[in-house]
């Protein structure tokens, strides 16, 4: 094949594949089979591949990706990406289209668009073609995600018109395919905005395109701009961008019956027969396969739109109308970052305090770098907060962006406590600094914490003290250090430095699998703990001989214990500090063998189960001795409601395990009924 015939089929190949595409994505009406697409899409890429320079920026194969890694630089915006106002009732939204009205002058007439909740997404068009794809940001500067938002199909990638302009839009993944895909990650999502966010961000675009992601377009930036919100519209869709078909269109004018004929699928009618629209809308949200949090109320003129202008955060000219009051509201006053034992860094985001289910919040967790660029979350930013299965603060969304402009929120380069440089392992931040004074009395706090060696009498102040008096500095110190030394020194008196002794003295008899866990490896906890005795671990020498090995072969062979835990093992027990800290608390007298076995065998009525507990029980203080018994009796623990979740034992006031439960048909199973099963033995 000549160079003039490739790029004739190439040409050729590409208009036919976009058509496809644009059939398939946006109308939901497929021209050809997937073979026959596929065939066609495959002679593309060997021409492309053969003749690399003929391929161009639009081309269909853009829509698999590439392998190579990519930042994500920031970009300013050359349009307003403003939050909106926001109301919650039909009296506030009545209130605002009558008091634009009056500021506006004149009649005006309204559209209503479904508020998706997902990633909003400018994209930049040149000569008709995509050139940028941008997050909202702050509003003034957003991150470049072009490479990511090339793969999602219902994107075009050239106009049907050579058009320079802006869109904006909601990337989402509907509730089917987020409901599949999230079941199997190691980590889930929240919801499937945070699913859609997340890939966004992927730094490998190959990865965004396992995702299949899809959009809906509502704003257009033209130049000269339309005479109103629904030519733009209008226009957008003959541009080939996928439309959201339902919505309301609603005007005291007499252009009602040309708006029918053109769009019978959108919901017509007189300014009075808007509330009617959000009626419907809230009856027919939970059956739509993808989530809407609200409908956006816009004025259709633009003349209008000009007079109405703006504030400083939101246009006057459009409302967001929630179908549900946040269960709490509250602004980002400060973002501290907190080290924890194994030196992960948590940031930690310092609220205006607010109460929610009786509980005043002033602290969330913000558990890493991405969780915050998901949210895009900025010092200043006024939040929607909740409480997560009624226990866990967690912020939801940001409401409206900060007023001074701030950026989202970064992490430090260095350890705030030692001035160490900070290093990136996954999704998390770590100070490698051992000797970090917040890592020693974070591992020194879990050492001697209730359901490890619980040692009575070393509290969080006595942790200080020792720490800073320079009498500890790793947990074995503790059966080293002579507590006669803490009299000097104010708040301890005979009495309670006896009760420490006697403390010490008393754990020195807690058994092998306790002693290990309480040594605070990282993703080695009780749980781990318990399948290394079951499967005859049971002694320290035996697990140190595995990692001078450096072999974690053996460990993968035992049920429940995957590859990056077995790793993590043998790395941490090959640590000489680890190795340093086992020897001395071995010459301190404490246990690191253990012959009797811990439990019963997991031979048992709840044999093949997999149980996780939500809720609060009259029985079962604290929850946790319900799922002892499951495990007695030969079943497994989740700590999360999965697709191989069997059981679910809800107390009172379940959170969110309970719905999901339901939704992926898992037993659910009263206290009245767990008690029965115990008392029987029957599954």
């Amino acid at each position: 094949m000549t160079r003039k015939d490739a790029q004739k089929r190439i040409t050729e190949l590409a208009r036919l594949l976009t058509e496809y595409q644009r059939a398939y994505f946006v109308e939901s009406h497929p021209l050809v089979s997937d073979a026959e697409y596929d065939q066609r899409f495959d002679e593309l890429v060997a021409l492309e591949t053969a003749w690399p320079d003929l391929a161009t920026a639009d081309s269909p194969t853009r829509r698999v990706g590439s392998d190579l890694t990519q930042e994500l630089p920031e970009v300013a915006h050359t349009i307003p990406v403003l939050s909106l106002d926001k109301c919650y009732t039909d009296e506030e939204l009545a209130a605002w289209t009558a008091k634009t009205a009056k500021a506006a002058g004149t009649t005006l007439s309204f559209l209503c668009e479904e508020k998706i909740d997902g990633a909003s997404i400018v994209l930049y068009y040149e000569k008709g073609v995509l050139a940028r794809a941008v997050t909202r940001g702050n509003g003034l500067v957003g991150n470049d995600v072009t490479g990511n938002v090339r793969t999602i199909g219902a994107v075009p990638l050239r106009l049907t018109r050579p058009l320079t302009l802006a869109a904006r839009g909601e990337i989402y993944l509907t509730r089917g395919l987020f409901t599949s895909m999230n079941a199997e990650l190691e980590e889930p999502y929240a919801n499937p905005r945070n699913f859609a966010s997340g890939t966004l961000r992927r730094v490998k675009s190959s990865e965004a395109a396992e995702v299949p992601l899809s959009i809906y377009v509502y704003e257009g930036f033209f130049d000269p701009p339309p005479r109103t919100h629904r030519e733009s519209l209008e226009t957008l869709e003959d541009l080939g961008f996928r439309m959201n078909p339902r919505i309301g269109f609603f005007s005291d004018g007499e252009e009602l019956p040309a708006v029918r004929e053109r769009h019978p699928e959108w919901r017509v009618g007189t300014v009075a027969e808007l509330p009617s629209f959000l009626v419907k809308e809230r009856e027919e949200r939970a059956s739509l396969d993808y989530e809407i949090d609200g409908i956006v109320t816009k004025v259709n003129e633009m003349t209008a739109r000009e007079a109405l202008g703006y504030t400083g955060h939101h246009p006057r000219w459009a409302i967001a109308y929630k179908f549900e009051s946040p269960q709490g509201a509250t602004v980002v006053n400060a973002i501290e970052i907190q080290v924890g034992r194994t030196g992960r860094i948590t940031p930690v985001a310092r609220v205006q305090p607010v109460k929610i289910s009786g509980a005043t919040i002033a602290n969330i967790t913000l558990h890493n770098q991405e969780y915050i660029d998901l949210l895009e979350l900025a010092i200043g930013d006024r939040v929607a907060i909740s409480r997560r299965g009624d226990v866990i603060p967690a912020v939801e969304r940001v409401l409206e962006k900060n007023e001074n402009g701030a950026a989202t929120w970064k992490m430090p380069s260095a350890c705030p406590t030692c001035s160490t440089a900070l290093v990136k392992e996954g999704a998390h931040h770590f100070c490698p600094n051992p000797s970090c004074p917040d890592q020693v009395r974070g591992r020194l706090a879990f050492f001697v914490g209730r359901g490890q060696m619980d040692i009575e009498g070393i509290g969080p102040e006595t942790i200080d003290v020792l720490v800073r008096e320079g009498l500890v500095a790793d947990v074995d110190d503790i059966y080293f250090f002579d507590p006669a030394k803490l009299l000097d020194l104010p708040g301890f008196g005979e009495k309670k430095v006896a009760l420490l002794r006697e403390g010490i003295e008393k754990s020195r008899a807690q058994p092998f699998h306790v002693v290990f866990a309480s040594l605070g490896m990282p993703d080695i906890g009780q749980k781990v703990t318990e399948l290394l005795m079951d499967a005859g671990y049971t002694d320290i020498d035996a697990l140190l001989t595995l990692a001078k090995a450096g072999d974690p072969s053996p460990l993968l062979a035992i049920h429940g214990i995957g590859e990056r835990t077995a790793e993590t093992l043998i790395a941490e027990l090959g640590r000489p500090p680890v190795q340093r800290r086992i020897a001395r608390l071995r010459e301190a007298g404490l246990q690191f063998t253990e012959t009797a076995p811990r439990r019963a065998p997991a031979e048992g009525p709840f044999a093949g189960q997999v149980w996780c507990v939500t809720g609060t029980f009259a029985t079962f203080q604290p929850r946790e001795k319900a799922m002892e018994e499951v495990t007695r009796r030969g079943g497994r623990v989740s700590a999360s409601v999965t697709s191989k979740t069997t059981h679910l034992l809800a107390g009172e006031n379940a959170g969110s395990k309970l719905a999901r439960a339901q939704g992926l048909g898992i037993t659910i199973v009263t206290e009245a009924e767990f008690v029965a099963l115990l008392s029987t033995g029957s599954r």
